[in-house]
């Protein structure tokens, strides 16, 4: 089969955009005229089962579900059969976020959290996620295997969003212009015996990749120790990428996680006058790895006083922190004392 990409005498078959909506799946595109290339991400059930789990307070589950979102766009780039890691460590109420993307598709999620901190959040009205993480970093790891080395990328967390943090991470470590938008809510429905409600989430991620290389160029990085009174270096802007970004800007939360909106719409109301393509979409879903097997291969793995302390009532309990799936074991099955 010949490749449209490579024989430029075949045409690419056009369509109108599929006015159907679907969850749980990321959904890559192209507007050649520009040099973009993007992803738009749609998450339902698979977020929902994510947040549930844990009842956390929600403006705690929808910076979580921020993090899922932007794990879910980032992971599902790679080439690879591996794992995609983002871990923030942090001094606000919200200390740690960990997202784990094992590729394809698979996700799982958990916070760490100060609940009275939290709770003083809510009261005070400072709930936006630059608030609640406060100060430290954001850590971005790629795992593609025991006999492959680990790649990690650091970048600064400074009362920020996590979508000011993926841009500085683009613009210091890759030197890609990118724009990010993620959206997170609860959709609240009618239902018998009382209102129900579901987390919704979404996102889309626009990259500016010219083909030519000058037209590639970035300004250099502050290096913290020029001369005082000294211009910074400065690049302009290239055009297609000022209005990508700026249609980009214009997409409203609503649209990222609006359930009768499909992602190929989306992406044709921000791009149809320069054209667009869309690609094959990759579904998406909340898998945890855990398992009884697992759980006991790391009690066994403890010393015997540890799993000597870890007895209580007869028994020892472990509860899974990204999916809240609780094992117990009694104390002859992992070699541990009864108490």
């Amino acid at each position: 089969m010949t490749d449209p990409n490579t024989n430029p005498d075949i045409a690419i078959p056009t369509r109108a955009p599929s006015a159907t909506p679907t969850d749980d799946i990321v959904t890559p595109f192209e507007v050649a005229k520009l040099d973009l290339r993007g992803r738009v991400v749609r998450l339902g059930p698979a977020v929902d089962q994510i947040l549930e789990s844990h009842a956390y307070p929600p403006p705690v589950a929808k910076l979580l579900g921020e993090a899922v979102v932007l794990t879910a766009m980032l992971g599902s780039a790679l080439k690879i059969d591996g794992r995609f890691i983002l871990q923030t460590q942090s001094d606000g109420p919200v200390r740690m976020l960990v997202v784990d993307f094992t590729g394809p598709g698979k996700m799982r999620a958990c916070a760490r959290f100060d609940r009275e901190r939290v709770a003083a959040a809510i009261e005070a009205g400072k709930t936006d996620s630059g608030a609640l993480l406060g100060h430290g970093h954001l850590a971005m790891t790629i795992d593609q295997g025991p006999d492959m080395s680990r790649y990690q990328g650091l970048v600064a967390l400074e009362g920020s969003s996590l979508e000011d943090a993926a841009h500085e991470y683009f613009h210091r470590s890759e030197q890609i212009p990118t724009r990010v938008r993620l959206a997170v809510a609860e959709e609240l429905r009618q239902a018998r015996g009382g209102a129900s409600h579901r987390w919704r989430a979404g996102g889309i991620m626009l990259q500016f990749l010219p083909k030519a290389p000058e037209r590639a160029r970035v300004a250099d990085l502050d290096a913290g120790d020029a001369p005082e009174g000294m211009a910074p270096h400065v690049v302009e802007e290239d055009d297609a990428w000022v209005e990508g970004r700026t249609l980009v800007s214009t997409v409203e939360d609503i649209e990222l996680i609006d359930p009768a909106l499909s992602s190929e719409r989306l992406v044709y109301r921000l791009f149809h006058e320069p054209g667009v393509r869309v690609f094959r979409s990759s579904p998406l879903r909340a898998e945890c790895s855990c398992s009884r097997d697992t759980v006991e291969a790391m009690l066994k793995s403890f010393s015997q006083d540890d799993r000597d302390h870890m007895v209580e009532d007869g028994r020892i309990s472990v509860t899974c922190e990204f999916c809240s799936a609780n094992y117990l074991f009694a104390p002859d099955e992992v070699g541990a004392k009864p108490s």
